[in-house]
């Protein structure tokens, strides 16, 4: 999403944080196959892991959860009136039908080696794309 903001020359309008509901990989960088499948489309990935904390919703417009797990826990550390924030990233992709295979969820790459991971960026650089649209459409940008 960072590259596509900052492509659309957005940069000093949109505040992007990635955080995650598990602590597990605290301070790591993205999965290397991640990594190299940005890479190898001219993307570099260098964050770190972080854990979302109760109250992060109050600090951001929209969070994003990449699957309905994530989307339970986010709103499990979420005060109930900032519910709305919290939406499904495939919300946002113009391809998601109701028959998509995931139920709008991101996949975990893990489980299909590689080609999982370039399946995923397909799916998450889709998404952020119709994100884009949308906040740009809807003048919230």
């Amino acid at each position: 999403m960072r590259s596509l903001v900052t492509d659309a020359g957005l940069s000093n309008s949109v505040e992007i944080h990635s955080a995650g509901t598990a602590g597990w990989h605290r301070g790591e960088l993205p999965d290397k196959r991640a990594r190299a499948e940005a890479q190898r489309r001219g993307i570099e990935l260098t964050s770190r892991a972080s854990t979302f904390l109760p109250g992060d919703a109050s600090f951001y417009d929209l969070v994003l959860a990449m699957d309905s797990t994530n989307e339970r826990d986010l709103r499990d550390r979420t005060d109930p009136a900032l519910h709305y924030r919290i939406v499904r990233l495939r919300t946002f992709d113009p391809a998601l039908t109701p028959a998509d295979p995931w139920d709008g969820d991101v996949p975990d790459p893990w489980s299909g080696g590689d080609d999982g991971f370039i399946a995923v960026y397909d799916l998450i650089e889709d998404a952020c794309r119709g994100l884009l649209v949308h906040l740009q459409s809807n003048r919230l940008l």
